[in-house]
Parts: C-alpha cells; structure tokens; sequence
C-alpha cells in the first residue's frame, strides 16, 4: 500500500464541503480540517504509484473550492501501533 499526504488549500466558504467531497472520494481514506497554513490534509492510500496522480490530478484537484495542493509520498511508516506489536513479540 502507497500512502500519499496530500495538502489541501480551498476557498475558505467552501472549506466544509470541499473536505466531505474528498472524504469521498475513491482512493481517499481520511481528510483532516487543520490549522495553519493549509486548510486540510487528506490521505490517499492506493495500491500503485500511478494512481496516486489519478486521484489527485484528476479527482482532488477538480473538486470545486479547491484551490491549490501539495503531495508528499510517505516512503516509512512509524506509528505507536507498529512499536507496542513490536514489543508485545518480545522484538526489544
């Protein structure tokens, strides 16, 4: 599985369905409302690399509202999960 981080500015009225029209998107799993800079943050998980432009060249960038991206590809993965699995295999 690929997982891409994609940021997400938008028109700020539209802000609210912008980020449900992702969330449903295919390819989509999660969008996040946050602060600073940018105003969402959505995370595209897919099995291929070229689907990763599929889904947002050719989906997320076309949502009405959108105004601007920023993809960055996540090449490891580290997670709390990941590490007590980890430890509960005796893997210390």
């Amino acid at each position: 599985m690929i997982t891409a981080i994609v940021f997400v500015n938008a028109e700020v009225a539209r802000i609210p369905e912008v980020a449900e029209e992702i969330a449903g998107l295919e390819g989509v799993s999660e969008v996040y409302s946050v602060t600073g800079q940018i105003d969402l943050i959505a995370m595209v998980r897919v099995h291929r690399h070229e689907e990763i432009a599929s889904v947002v060249a050719d989906r997320i960038n076309k949502v009405p509202g959108v105004t601007e991206t920023e993809t960055h590809i996540a090449f490891r993965t580290h997670s709390r999960h990941d590490l007590e699995a980890a430890f509960s295999l005796g893997l210390d």
